[in-house]
């Protein structure tokens, strides 16, 4: 039996890689900014591409691409720290975001560090400390399965969203 295809339906052999990038400009996703430090160096990049996994343990994603200039040193040190944007960081974003070389990037912003190591910001809306768990290679990504074991909280905060190609702030009660 044929049925109608839905307006704007592709079918999965036809989604290209501009079809799937355009669309997933219309999923928001927190902004954030991954780091790590360790025997194989000290790195960070902008993700949106994080989300939790469970909570027993407690356990995040990250998606790393692996042509990244902190792949090396993320997947090694097996160490990193999520750092959630408030909206005042949009800036240290684009710091993060690969157009400032990474060796300058930790001279934005005021770190500290939890309990792994990693470079955690000062007024992130929350960082999550962990150590990551395991690994798998999809694609162009590795995906990081992350055990948190710290984190600093700042429930007042506001947050940054990345939709639609451009970041949003989020306000409580807003």
């Amino acid at each position: 039996m044929n049925m109608p295809m839905p307006h704007g339906f592709q079918p999965a052999e036809t989604v290209g890689r501009e079809a799937f990038r355009d669309a997933m400009a219309s999923l928001g996703a927190a902004v954030s900014i991954v780091t790590t430090d360790g025997p194989h160096g000290r790195a960070g990049f902008t993700a949106s591409a994080v989300c939790s996994v469970t909570d027993t343990p407690p356990t995040l994603l990250v998606c790393l691409n692996r042509s990244s200039s902190a792949f090396p040193a993320i997947a090694a040190n097996g160490v990193l720290c999520v750092n959630t944007l408030t909206h005042e960081h949009e800036a240290l974003s684009a710091v993060f975001g690969g157009k400032v070389p990474a060796e300058q990037r930790f001279s934005a912003g005021s770190w500290s560090r939890l309990v792994t190591g990693a470079p955690a910001l000062d007024d992130a809306a929350v960082s999550f400390d962990c150590r990551v768990a395991s690994m798998s290679d999809v694609g162009t990504h590795r995906v990081l399965f992350a055990e948190v074991l710290a984190i600093r909280h700042s429930p007042a905060a506001s947050g940054l969203v990345y939709f639609g190609r451009r970041y949003h702030p989020l306000h409580h009660g807003a």
